[in-house]
């Protein structure tokens, strides 16, 4: 039964791991590599993500530089940028692709903050399940009521734990939004 435990405590890391993850790619008015996360280029007919192709630097707080390491794929990422929809037009030097983030509006933040938000409702079903998930276990294993009990105590203990994390994340992340 420990395992189980264990495993659900696994789950309830990986939905924290994977709300950082998409966290990243809201942007802040500010450059971050990771908001290119994702996206992938068609690379001589291969899918291939953007970070695989081309150098990603930061040399302003505002700008992303994206240097390919194979002048001739310059196009195809270029192309791949403006599909993301990132809300950024690309400027295509010859050399390498300028990205110029523009500065966020009341509107475009609040949309942002949304979006966190419903990210983090997200985070939360994720860890919901996996405490289902181990309920369901427990209670098949029909164990004597007072162990059952400890170990339905122990996975809510473990899901009030990541859910204070999840709104810890979703709060600072929202402050980051609205206090550039």
């Amino acid at each position: 039964m420990e395992n189980i435990i264990v495993e659900t405590k696994n789950k309830m890391e990986k939905a924290i791991l994977t709300l950082e993850n998409r966290f990243t790619t809201v942007r802040a008015g500010r450059a971050s590599p990771g908001m290119l996360n994702g996206i992938m280029v068609d690379y001589y007919g291969a899918p291939t993500p953007i970070q695989n192709l081309a150098t990603i630097s930061v040399p302003e707080a505002r700008q992303l530089f994206i240097k390919p390491f194979d002048k001739g794929s310059l196009k195809e990422i270029d192309r791949a940028i403006n599909e993301a929809n990132l809300g950024i037009t690309p400027t295509n030097n010859g050399e390498m692709i300028i990205l110029t983030i523009p500065e966020l509006n009341e509107e475009r933040r609040r949309e942002y903050v949304k979006q966190i938000k419903s990210m983090g409702e997200d985070a939360r079903v994720s860890l919901r399940n996996a405490r289902e998930d181990a309920r369901n276990i427990i209670k098949k294993a029909e164990l004597p009521e007072d162990e059952t009990e400890r170990y339905y105590k122990e996975v809510q203990d473990l899901i009030d734990k990541y859910n204070k994390i999840v709104d810890e994340k979703t709060k600072s992340k929202e402050q980051e939004l609205m206090n550039i």
